[in-house]
């Protein structure tokens, strides 16, 4: 039943009502919530709204009203689902393992993807001919890197509508070169200790090309062989989190027949977002008969680059790094794969960098995928909270390992005259680090 689905009637006090359960939503997370109230201040959009139906534990409540036939998950249903950023700062505080994300994403399949009649459709465009299809993909950033060389932006950010403004204004500029590897497998330097393959992902070769290349240089630095198989896919993250799974379950088939194709140790992911979509192919998968063993096999072999790296110990000598930088903890990273001390024990490895950490760096900076794009108004509200937290540290730059939190901080900094903030992915630092070693005179980075 989509969201659109005609009401079957209404009871004396106003409430809609549909004649039957919903079985999708009929899901064993729903039993595990004992209401304790918990996660309501982790919660991003409580905090902000003091509202309980904004909150965990009221979303739990309005899913399992209508899992059992009590309500219709109409628009209002619909607004209190994709209100949720999906950053799970829940799970990390729920005594009781909630898994909150899995009953947000059976809400969102039933309702499909979130907006207005038109933006659902140009939403499932983007999701079924887009992001399956990187070819498309890399023709849409090539034309927006085209667009904002032109003569054309400035006379269209005159005249297009102020809501058009304002996502222009959160589009980082499209570098000159994307990242395309020189080979599908790339040797350690030195010693080998182990074979790996890279997620070379949808975004991130497009936008963060230099991150992709200094993971990879990291990487075989610390004596891994690299494999990028060329047949590898989006990882279909934006896809579960918002409600479209016929491409997600698609695009993860592929992914696990070409990574385990690749015969490596682990695969290594640089997008907190994607790692944790991918740890997740056994959930996606599980009801698939052909693919449900080999997603659980998979998903185990995904590791974050931090999570990697720590685990594997680095070697070679480390040159300095001379600045002071702040951590934004990836809500992905840090609440979905509970993925904390290892960033920061890489980070602590790299000598003259200073770590200053800022207040509540795990709560969510407001990017959440498209959300900054849906829900402006939120997106902003805790943007705004994220950036004055950054500023309270005095650091010079922050590190965020995950392509959201980037391009969500980037703007911020842009939005709040913040300019002198730079923005780190982790892999850039350690990348930095190595060539330091190497060269040192040509390193010159801000303090």
């Amino acid at each position: 039943m989509r969201r659109d689905a005609p009401c079957t009637g209404e009871d004396p006090r106003g409430v809609v009502v549909v004649s039957a359960p919903i079985p999708a939503l009929q899901i064993p997370e729903l039993d595990q919530c004992v209401h304790c109230g918990l996660c309501l201040n982790h919660c991003p959009t409580y905090r902000v709204t003091r509202l309980e139906t904004e909150s965990p534990r009221g979303r739990i409540h309005l899913v399992r009203a209508a899992s059992e036939g009590r309500i219709d998950p109409g628009e209002r249903f619909a607004e209190h689902i994709y209100l949720c950023l999906m950053c799970r700062a829940c799970e990390t505080a729920c005594p009781s393992g909630v898994k909150f994300g899995r009953i947000a994403e059976a809400a969102r399949e039933v309702l499909g993807p979130p907006g207005s009649r038109s933006a659902r459709i140009l939403a499932s465009l983007a999701f079924t001919q887009l992001f399956p299809k990187l070819g498309r993909l890399r023709l849409l950033i090539r034309l927006l890197r085209f667009y904002q060389r032109s003569r054309l932006a400035p006379i269209a950010r005159r005249i297009i509508p102020r809501r058009l403004r304002e996502m222009e204004a959160m589009l980082p500029a499209v570098p000159d070169r994307f990242f395309v590897p020189d080979a599908e497998v790339l040797p350690a330097v030195g010693v080998r200790r182990a074979r790996v393959a890279l997620l070379n992902g949808c975004v991130m070769p497009l936008l963060f090309g230099d991150v992709n290349a200094a993971t990879v240089r990291v990487l075989r630095r610390n004596g891994c062989d690299v494999v990028i198989p060329r047949n590898q896919g989006c990882c279909g993250a934006l896809n579960v989190h918002n409600g479209e799974t016929v491409a997600a379950k698609q695009m993860a088939r592929r992914n696990i027949d070409v990574f385990q194709a690749a015969a490596v140790d682990a695969v290594i992911v640089n997008a907190a977002g994607c790692g944790a979509t991918m740890k997740e192919y056994a959930h996606l998968l599980a009801h698939d008969p052909a693919y449900a063993e080999k997603a659980t096999r998979f998903s185990s072999m995904v590791k974050d680059a931090s999570e990697f790296l720590a685990d594997l110990g680095l070697t070679g000598p480390l040159g300095p790094v001379d600045m002071t930088v702040t951590y934004q903890d990836p809500c992905h990273l840090a609440h979905g794969q509970k993925i904390r001390a290892q960033p920061r024990q890489l980070l602590a490895a790299i000598p003259g960098l200073r770590l200053v950490e800022m207040e509540a760096s795990d709560r969510c900076c407001g990017s959440a995928g498209i959300y900054n794009i849906t829900h402006p108004e939120m997106s902003r509200t805790l943007l705004d909270e994220k950036m004055m937290s950054i500023s309270r540290t005095g650091a010079a730059a922050v590190v965020a390992p995950n392509p959201g939190c980037m391009l969500q901080i980037q703007y911020g900094a842009r939005r709040t005259g913040s300019n002198g903030i730079v923005v780190y992915h982790l892999m850039d630092l350690l990348d930095r680090a190595y060539q330091a070693a190497e060269h040192p005179s040509r390193l010159r980075l801000p303090s």
